[in-house]
């Protein structure tokens, strides 16, 4: 089941669109726990998400990790959920 694991509180800002950073989280079949960030904008545009960022042990673990997410960390994936918009 696909979770969501926390929203984050810094705003991120590309071009004139304000983005607010969720890491979701899913648990696999060998019962770890992949992550992934998505950046909700505050127009109608697309939400851009990114490819897998981390894989824990567990939904706590992941909490903990989402925890430590730091500004420049979210800029970069910013840059990367960006690049996966425009492959596809």
């Amino acid at each position: 089941m696909i979770t969501l694991v926390r929203q984050l509180s810094t705003p991120l800002r590309l071009a004139d669109t304000v983005y607010v950073a969720e890491v979701w989280g899913e648990r696999r079949d060998d019962d770890l726990w992949h992550g992934w960030i998505e950046f909700v904008p505050s127009d109608s545009g697309p939400i851009l998400s990114t490819g897998q960022e981390t894989s824990q042990s567990n939904l706590d673990a992941l909490t903990y990790w989402a925890t430590g997410l730091e500004p420049v960390y979210l800029e970069g994936a910013l840059a990367r959920a960006l690049a996966n918009l425009r492959a596809a």
